[in-house]
């Protein structure tokens, strides 16, 4: 059974979701990819305790706090690929950013690949199930682009800002996905 409960956040309304006492997905209202694979799965509205433990993290992490993504436990619906992906972005600390060139790297240097693109890494970071807390809003462009998030630029402008990153070296692109 799929369970979800909605969190209001400075970013907006956010949609958490738990399936065999493990979180899988966390979505903003509205966000390209809104619950994924869960789609058609029937869900029911109820605070488990993972849920609340989500929440709690949530809290936390809102109030300027750096809850640890260790404290959850995470089960994202992916490719094996995505995954890969997925745990990259999980050691991008807090108050950082990182580039899809970058993470394209630690993937060709931990899989043995001859390359990877940035704009494959940028299709499995925009399908991030389990947004804020797998943090792929601390994914920029290497130019400084701060293009490519679900949920939408001004909200990962919120997020970067809350961690203290300092926004002077970034822009916002006048045309691309996820604005």
């Amino acid at each position: 059974m799929l369970y979800t409960m909605c969190y209001d956040s400075p970013v907006g309304r956010l949609w958490l979701a738990e399936k065999e006492e493990a979180l899988v997905g966390l979505w903003m209202e509205g966000q390209k990819y809104f619950f994924g694979s869960w789609k058609e799965e029937a869900g029911e509205e109820k605070e488990t305790e993972v849920l609340q433990r989500t929440r709690r993290w949530l809290d936390r992490y809102f109030k300027g706090e750096k809850p640890q993504i260790e404290e959850l436990v995470l089960r994202p619906a992916g490719s094996e690929f995505q995954k890969a992906v997925w745990r990259i972005l999980c050691q991008i600390p807090y108050g950082e950013v990182t580039t899809y060139g970058e993470i394209g790297r630690k993937l060709v240097a931990s899989q043995g690949l001859a390359s990877m693109s940035a704009q494959a890494v940028g299709g499995a970071v925009g399908r991030n199930p389990i947004s804020i807390i797998i943090p792929c809003h601390r994914v920029v462009g290497a130019s400084g682009s701060l293009t490519g998030y679900a949920g939408g630029i001004q909200k990962k402008v919120k997020l970067l800002t809350l961690e203290g990153v300092n926004m002077g070296s970034f822009f916002v692109p006048s045309k691309g996905t996820a604005l």
